[in-house]
């Protein structure tokens, strides 16, 4: 096989894997389980214990119905996290465990959330349609 027809079925083989991993994520919480490495059950009672929802509205959480920060359903069909991070689940987990870290002039407090507490929170929102 000559090397551009092998490098063209490698780029088509990462894309078809890639777009089976995005389909997978959006079926819901085993998907985004799947493609987040989180627990969104566990994601949706860290959300409330760390109080987000005075900040965000949250689809799913009846008492997250704060106007400061955007609304989070949906997040994960995002280009960026807080304007300045590629969306991805290492980006959101990083921005939520440290938001000053990403951007120093950001409201968005920092709140001690634990990288497990991240990642499950992370995988609740990409559950999110």
């Amino acid at each position: 096989m000559r090397p551009r027809v092998w490098l063209s079925a490698v780029l088509a083989m990462a894309v078809l894997a890639m777009a089976a991993v995005l389909a997978a994520c959006r079926s819901g919480p085993e998907g985004a389980a799947v493609f987040t490495s989180g627990d969104p059950r566990h994601g949706q009672a860290v959300i409330q214990y760390y109080g987000c929802g005075s900040c965000h509205s949250i689809g799913g959480i009846d008492t997250a119905r704060g106007q400061v920060g955007p609304p989070l359903s949906g997040v994960r069909d995002r280009i960026y996290i807080a304007g300045m991070l590629q969306n991805d689940p290492d980006n959101m987990s990083r921005w939520i465990r440290d938001p000053k870290a990403v951007n120093p002039q950001t409201a968005m407090p920092y709140l001690g959330v634990t990288e497990k507490d991240a990642e499950d929170i992370v995988a609740y929102l990409y559950s999110l349609r």
